[in-house]
């Protein structure tokens, strides 16, 4: 069974595949969604499906006070 890329929407083959939240990602494809740093799998957070480093996901989603 082939799945396919939530960043980039082509198909990822079990060979090149980083799975992560229950989501499969070619590895270059994981990638923060505001400063592009490359994350590893299960080490992220997601807002809106797309992924975010553990920084800018509290900067930008996180309590006020982390502003």
């Amino acid at each position: 069974m082939v799945s396919y890329c939530p960043i980039c929407g082509k198909p990822v083959y079990f060979g090149e595949r980083k799975r992560s939240l229950g989501r499969d990602y070619h590895q270059l494809c994981l990638k923060c969604h505001k400063c592009n740093r490359q994350l590893n799998a299960g080490q992220h957070a997601e807002h809106d499906e797309k992924p975010y480093c553990s920084h800018c996901y509290v900067k930008m989603f996180g309590p006020r006070g982390n502003r």
